[in-house]
């Protein structure tokens, strides 16, 4: 019988087969890396933390910041706020690269050779990645924090007579008469607002991104003019959340604050040069 290799011929074939698998891994490791994280952000966004309820905190009776009404219509309902955030944002990410890749004559160093992929991949993977985790902080401290909505006792359909409770008096526990319980959960989740974090994490985003792409001379005045339109509509996003009586005025500064700090996050951090240098517009030429 043949020897299936003869020695030195046998040790080279090892070797390239050892070399082939490590480069792989090495290529695609941060693809695994990404699709890892995403997915675990995706999952403390997902139907099982939902389920948990939040948690059960009291009021003091007489409190009149828990005494608003409740109002049926939102100005920005949640459809509107995610369908707004993610189309604005990403159609304009996606039309920026394909003009880049078209016109512009990027380069790219990722392991996939097709550049409209590549550059879509990196713009768009980085930001719906960091809207899963604005998103997962958000939804932990709803239920970690569990402070009540200005209308919970109009959703819970009790008042403080009803109650009979002393004026200054905790009220550890309170039994609602509203049948719907999930409304009553919701009005357990104030902190902080989840429609100013995502508006201004989404608002904040585009507004980087157009002051890395947005670079010729036309643009001195239309790019500051298009991030202020941008971060008003953010800022616009929150204050309706208080006029809906759906957030005290400090749940929507939190949301703003932790909105920011998540686009400037991924924006520094995410999409750094390799180098690691803190470039938020420095992307011209590479995608």
């Amino acid at each position: 019988m043949t020897p299936l290799c003869l020695g030195s011929l046998c040790d080279a074939s090892l070797l390239l087969f050892t070399h082939t698998h490590t480069h792989l891994l090495l290529i695609y490791f941060p693809l695994y890396l990404f699709l890892f994280c995403l997915f675990i952000s995706l999952l403390t966004m997902s139907n099982p933390l939902k389920a948990v309820t939040p948690y059960r905190r009291g009021f003091f009776c007489g409190d009149q910041s828990i005494t608003y009404p409740y109002l049926e219509r939102e100005a920005i309902p949640d459809t509107l706020l995610i369908a707004g955030g993610i189309v604005i944002t990403g159609l304009t990410i996606a039309l920026g690269e394909c003009y880049r890749v078209r016109f512009r004559g990027v380069h790219s160093r990722a392991f996939v050779r097709n550049l409209y992929v590549s550059c879509l991949y990196k713009e768009l993977g980085s930001f719906l990645f960091g809207c899963c985790v604005g998103q997962s902080l958000t939804n932990m401290a709803k239920l970690s924090v569990g402070r009540l909505r200005p209308n919970f006792l109009s959703v819970c359909n009790v008042t403080y007579a009803s109650l009979n409770c002393v004026p200054g008096s905790y009220v550890a526990q309170v039994t609602c008469r509203q049948p719907k319980h999930k409304m009553v959960e919701e009005a357990r989740k104030s902190f902080f607002s989840g429609h100013s974090s995502f508006a201004m994490y989404t608002m904040l985003y585009l507004a980087f991104y157009l002051q890395a792409r947005l670079s010729w001379r036309g643009a001195r005045l239309l790019r500051p003019l298009l991030q202020f339109l941008l971060v008003m509509i953010a800022v616009y996003t929150g204050l309706s959340r208080i006029s809906d009586y759906r957030h005290h005025p400090t749940d929507v500064i939190t949301g703003f604050i932790q909105g920011g700090l998540t686009a400037y996050w991924v924006v520094s951090v995410c999409l750094s040069p390799p180098s690691g240098s803190m470039a938020l517009w420095d992307w011209e030429q590479m995608c």
